[in-house]
């Protein structure tokens, strides 16, 4: 019979959230949140986690926005295939971990060890960070434009990292490193800051001139100007009640699917989102709205 790891999983649990970080439910055993909006309902409530977990043995997903965290992931290759580049293989990187190290040589600073450190389920390394005050740094991934390199993530506002009591394919997440969380160092930072987005304009879009397609222009609009006058922290979340919304009328009929998807996408880039990140916020929000169709008032 297999055990009850309900219990130990509450536990981590709480004990994340006794650090001051934002918890929410990943599924049984996976990655994945189990709940929808997991960023707006993270939470640090010890009775809101009890009631929770009471439900299911869920992971532990760590918000790391809502947390204040930057979390550097150095990961190790999963398959043959997964291998560095030439230049890289040259000089003995074998892993992100590698990576972060030869990164650290060329900027002249050690290698940032000193803070909360978490060995995942594949032998890589989960770097804690308290992210700097007053900003707004957003997740990147291994050799993308703004990523550190193969094998090296980060997440940042509006990511999520599996927190350490958690499991996946039967092997745990493990805090190997206790220690308070370091601020993330300033050459760290420096390299992660998105470059100045240039000047942006109004996020609009024509509809019909009759009385049905104004009604429609002006839910459009108003749900757009939510998310592209949101705050710092809060775009993710105004990107998902917008898609809720708008995906309301798609299910009703008065909108397509594919246009709401193209403006909302518009909006969320305008202000600093990833295209991928946007896409899967997007996605969940239109999937809530189905659950209530709405149509324009004849």
């Amino acid at each position: 019979m297999t055990p009850d790891r309900t219990p130990a999983l509450l536990s981590a649990a709480l004990q994340t959230a006794a650090r001051g970080w934002h918890v929410f439910p990943l599924r049984p055993g996976g990655k994945r949140p189990a709940v929808l909006d997991w960023e707006a309902r993270a939470t640090t409530d010890p009775g809101r986690i009890t009631r929770a977990w009471a439900t299911a043995p869920f992971n532990v997903g760590i918000a790391t926005g809502p947390s204040g965290l930057v979390i550097v992931d150095l990961d190790k290759p999963k398959t043959p295939n997964d291998t560095p580049s030439a230049e890289l293989a040259e000089q003995g990187v074998t892993d992100g971990a590698d990576v972060l190290a030869l990164l650290c040589e060329r900027q002249g600073q050690p290698f940032p060890k000193g803070t909360y450190t978490v060995r995942t389920w594949s032998g890589g390394t989960h770097l804690y960070f308290a992210a700097p005050e007053g900003e707004s740094l957003r997740n990147t991934a291994g050799d993308s434009a703004r990523g550190l390199g193969w094998k090296v993530d980060t997440r940042a506002v509006g990511g999520l990292v599996v927190g350490a009591g958690s499991v996946f394919a039967g092997r745990p997440y493990e805090a190997v490193n206790r220690a308070p969380v370091a601020p993330l160092p300033g050459w760290l930072a420096e390299l992660l800051r998105p470059a100045p987005l240039p000047p942006q304009r109004p996020v609009t879009v024509a509809l019909a001139a009759d009385r049905r397609g104004k009604w429609l222009q002006a839910a459009v609009n108003g749900e757009l100007a939510r998310v592209t006058g949101s705050g710092p922290h809060q775009h993710n979340n105004a990107l998902f009640v917008a898609s809720v919304a708008l995906g309301q009328l798609v299910a009703g009929g008065e909108l397509a699917t594919a246009d709401v998807t193209n403006w909302l996408a518009a909006a969320a880039l305008q202000v600093g989102q990833s295209e991928r990140e946007a896409h899967r916020t997007i996605a969940s929000g239109l999937r809530a709205g189905a659950n209530r169709p709405r149509r324009v008032a004849a």
